[in-house]
């Protein structure tokens, strides 16, 4: 298949282009107070998380991996474009989130900033404090929130999910979806991605659909209207031949997959999508930390939830408007079967039942692979890498006591922006 310059085609072909976060001011404002809003289990030191995304960024340019940070995409955005400013500002900065009475005040200082010293805030957040340090504040006299809220109080809320950089965005074969989050904690994010993929000049120049929203319609990104139908890129695998691979989970509902089922479709990217309806638990809120692929005919799983899955196969019906659904038997036959193999390596969460709990809870089943039998783990999940290394593919570890905490590992953190095909 003659590649373009950005796709996913497939969980396990050679990784060419990758989109990262490393871990920053956004982390730091993570506390023990708020760590559970922010939808994390604990709370990072900060430079040590740097520097072990710095290993695991390293590991992958040395496979020959194109790395990417966002927060760097985004500079170059605003540097580049002179609407993405007015454009993000408007999106992030509404009656909603800063007050009706702060609104104007916000919009003139926000564009007004360095994009660098905005970038940092849009992804870090802004305190009551730091923006008089800036020079605006609401006066106390005419805005309520200034007036019931301490100097720490955020105007603009930390992203600290950022750095799962796969659920914003996700590229299924020739396309992007810029994803309606499920959290509220983590619906701001959109604005950021939609910025990147909206204005930054290599993708300007580059030629890819958007299965959602669709090219133009960035006001479906309204964000009293987010958690009524949602998706996450954690979710959602291009596994190859066709067919892509939606857990319906957690945080992605039956709604959302229709709409990116029918975006597909019509444009003929993809001719089977299989629904995977999981349990709803936060030690697997999406598909991939429980299921990842390995190699052509191999994928590593957390058994206890894997098997319990309920698998449903969408493909084109004989009207234009209709699915034809189909139950499957088996959720791994089904798998197989779109990729035309008899049968799956399956690779469980190794150890024990309480050692595959505590491997699953620590990432062990989310890797996410550089080429056909190859991939980057957590060191400390040991058990199941001796598993994985006994079934013929390569681990590579990295360190991630600190990174884990999130809970996601390489595969969560990495949003590819393109991988050949199998």
């Amino acid at each position: 298949m003659a590649m373009t310059q950005f796709g996913v085609y497939s969980e396990i072909g050679k990784l060419r282009k990758v989109m990262v976060h490393r871990p920053g001011l956004e982390l730091r404002r993570l506390t023990p107070a708020n760590r559970h809003e922010l939808l994390f289990d604990d709370v990072l030191w900060v430079e040590h998380a740097q520097k072990e995304h710095d290993a695991f960024v390293a590991r992958m340019r040395e496979r020959g991996v194109e790395v990417y940070y966002l927060e760097q995409l985004m500079v170059e955005a605003l540097e580049h474009s002179p609407e993405a400013r007015g454009h993000i500002v408007e999106r992030v900065i509404t009656e909603m989130t800063v007050g009706w009475s702060f609104v104007d005040e916000m919009r003139a200082f926000m564009m007004g900033l360095d994009a660098q010293v905005l970038v940092r805030h849009l992804i870090g957040g802004m305190t009551k404090a730091e923006a008089r340090d800036y020079g605006v504040e609401p006066g106390e006299n005419i805005s309520l929130m200034a007036a019931a809220s301490s100097d720490d109080a955020f105007v603009l809320p930390p992203l600290p999910n950022t750095l799962f950089t796969r659920d914003s965005s996700c590229w299924i074969y020739n396309g992007v979806s810029l994803n309606p989050m499920y959290w509220p904690a983590r619906h701001p994010e959109i604005f950021n991605v939609a910025l990147v993929y909206r204005h930054h000049p290599m993708f300007e120049q580059a030629e890819f659909e958007f299965w959602y929203p669709p090219l133009g319609e960035d006001e479906r990104f309204d964000i009293e209207t987010f958690g009524r139908a949602s998706l996450e890129g954690g979710d959602v695998m291009p596994i190859g031949n066709g067919t892509v691979l939606i857990g319906m989970s957690e945080r992605t509902t039956p709604q959302m997959i229709e709409l990116i089922t029918k975006a597909l479709f019509e444009k003929e990217a993809a001719e089977r999508v299989i629904a995977c309806q999981m349990t709803k638990d936060r030690a697997h809120m999406h598909l991939d930390t429980v299921f990842t692929m390995l190699d052509r005919d191999a994928v590593t799983i957390y058994p206890k939830v894997v098997e319990k899955i309920r698998a449903f196969s969408l493909r084109p019906g004989l009207k234009k408007r209709d699915f034809h659904v189909t139950k499957e038997k088996s959720f791994l036959d089904a798998v197989a079967d779109a990729l035309g193999v008899k049968r799956l390596r399956v690779i469980p969460t190794g150890g024990d039942e309480y050692q595959q709990a505590r491997e699953q809870w620590d990432d062990g089943n989310n890797v996410v692979a550089l080429e056909p039998g190859v991939v980057i783990a957590y060191r400390r999940n040991t058990y199941t890498n001796r598993a994985l290394r006994n079934a013929g593919i390569q681990v590579i570890e990295i360190d991630g006591f600190e990174l884990g905490k999130g809970r996601g590992g390489g595969h969560c953190m990495t949003c590819p922006l393109l991988r050949d095909g199998i």
